[in-house]
């Protein structure tokens, strides 16, 4: 059977565009219609790039009742399309607002359009009392309750989080807005907000109590993102001469919700591959995280950890100006996901949290290597010497590669630079600059600062590694340790020589003292 190929919807946010222009659509509508139905207030939380605004006008079309738009959908027979909703939506998606006048001017320029839009008219003249006045004529003039829907609510303050007085005057512009939804309720009939952070209810949402978050709801895991069966069904033509497996290691593993819930794509990565029909971090390099990595490396975080995060659910909610959670960015903003719940108290959750994919893990260790003390020139040359040495299991080579790679951290660099001075450095260098290459890297052990195990699986080759620092431990015990924890019983009988590698290092000379190898045959 030969399969019909549609046209790729890449950077398509427009729900019209895709259904009247040909291209593949995954349908949410069973969401969508589980939302209306159970609640009106709505806040949702997904990284950049993850279909949020398709999202949105999805939900303006349903509520302005653009009823053919949705034939052989599964919302179709379950709408009333005889009731049409006015529908205000507000976007911060598009600019970078650098001050409180500027954010005001926007959100004025905003509600100016809508108003247009409803043949709506100012008397007000303040921010908030044309908002509320908007609401008001709208549900005047229409005879229906007003929709709602603000995309990308958060992003202003995002854009100003390296200079935290300018994020704070302007999540209080914000707030002015925001604010008017608390007393509008009798005009609405549905809101929705979605951005990239959840900002506490007390700093931008005050008195907007019954707002429900939605960002963790198992039913509603995958109301954003492609699911396996998705790939499989509705993308089905694209993925000739592409490795199935391949695509679900580079670009699958977000996951919100509890162990139920499946996991998903970002719909930008996949549609690139398709594309481009080659493997690449579409996503990540789409919009460079500077503000992350630079409050990674004020933190000093211990890259290994990264692998292995525990949070409570509070802590991945806790964002704001002046109290960012690490976690919780790093979770919002998609470089961290769920991978598993754990309850020790019961109805107390422990989410586990780790990279969801290669492409993640891969570029974000190859963007913290500078932090590390790690150039660019030294990364083109740890982009073409490594994977040879790992190819053909140099384990001489591989210990000289090493150590060169500590010998040309600068001494200026230890001086200048927050992390050299946190505990765990020298282990992140060693992890990161492996994870940075794209292998499969498996972190046995991120508790301990000084010491990490690691497995790195390259080319049929499997290198186990502990590494540990010698003025926390002894010399001489690395290689030791893993034979002493049997930590290659669990890899024997995959057919892949396995070398047994003991890394030690001296804080004080801050160079590899040690190296001890021995191999097997797996």
């Amino acid at each position: 059977m030969t399969l019909t190929r549609k046209k790729l919807p890449i950077g398509i946010q427009t729900f019209a565009d895709i259904i009247k222009g040909g291209y593949y659509y995954v349908d949410k509508t069973p969401h969508i219609h589980r939302l209306v139905e159970e609640g009106k207030y709505y806040f949702l939380s997904r990284p950049r790039r993850f279909g949020k605004s398709l999202l949105v006008d999805t939900l303006r079309c349903l509520f302005e009742g653009r009823e053919a738009l949705f034939n052989g959908l599964y919302i179709h027979d379950k709408w009333d399309w005889r009731v049409q909703h006015p529908v205000i939506r507000l976007s911060f998606a598009d600019g970078v607002i650098g001050s409180r006048e500027a954010l005001d001017q926007h959100i004025n320029e905003l509600l100016q359009a809508e108003a247009t839009r409803h043949a709506v008219a100012f008397d007000n003249i303040s921010i908030a009392g044309r908002f509320r006045e908007l609401i008001h004529k709208a549900h005047q003039q229409h005879g229906q309750r007003v929709v709602i829907l603000v995309d990308e609510y958060d992003k202003p303050i995002l854009d100003n989080l390296l200079t935290p007085e300018r994020a704070r005057e302007l999540r209080e512009g914000l707030k002015n807005l925001y604010s008017v939804l608390k007393d509008a309720d009798p005009h609405l009939a549905f809101v929705l907000l979605t951005g990239v952070s959840k900002f506490s209810k007390v700093s931008l949402f005050s008195g907007l109590n019954n707002l429900n978050d939605i960002t963790l709801d198992a039913p509603l895991a995958t109301i954003c993102g492609y699911t396996d069966e998705d790939i499989d069904s509705v993308f089905a033509p694209e993925l000739q001469a592409l490795d199935r497996n391949e695509i679900r290691a580079w670009y699958n593993g977000y996951r919100w919700g509890g162990h139920e819930a499946p996991s998903v794509y970002n719909p930008f990565d996949v549609l690139l591959l398709f594309q481009k029909r080659l493997f690449g971090a579409y996503w990540f390099e789409s919009a460079t995280p500077t503000f992350l990595v630079e409050v990674l490396k004020q933190r000093g975080v211990f890259t290994p950890a990264l692998t292995a995060w525990h949070s409570r659910p509070a802590l991945l909610s806790r964002f704001d100006v002046d109290d960012i959670a690490t976690e919780a960015l790093l979770f919002q903003t998609g470089y961290l996901t769920i991978k598993a719940i754990r309850e020790e108290i019961p109805n107390r959750p422990i989410y586990a949290l780790g990279f969801p994919n290669q492409e993640v893990e891969a570029s974000l260790n190859e963007a913290l290597l500078p932090v590390l003390g790690i150039n660019n020139d030294s990364l083109d040359e740890l982009m073409v010497r490594l994977p040879r040495l790992l190819k053909t299991a140099d384990l001489p080579g591989l210990e000289a590669h090493l150590k060169a790679l500590f010998a040309g951290l600068p001494h200026d660099w230890y001086r200048n630079n927050p992390i050299a001075k946190y505990e765990g450095h020298y282990a992140s260098v060693f992890y990161s600059h492996f994870a940075a290459l794209g292998l499969r890297v498996t972190v046995e052990d991120a508790s301990h600062h000084g010491r990490v195990d690691m497995a790195v699986d390259f080319a049929g080759h499997l290198y186990l590694f502990e590494f540990k620092v010698v003025e926390q431990l002894p010399e001489g015990r690395a290689l030791q340790q893993i034979k002493d924890k049997g930590y290659a019983d669990k890899y024997r009988g995959q057919g892949k020589v396995i070398h047994l590698i003991g890394v030690e290092f001296s804080s004080d000379k801050r160079q590899i003292v040690g190296f001890e190898v021995e191999t097997d045959a797996g």
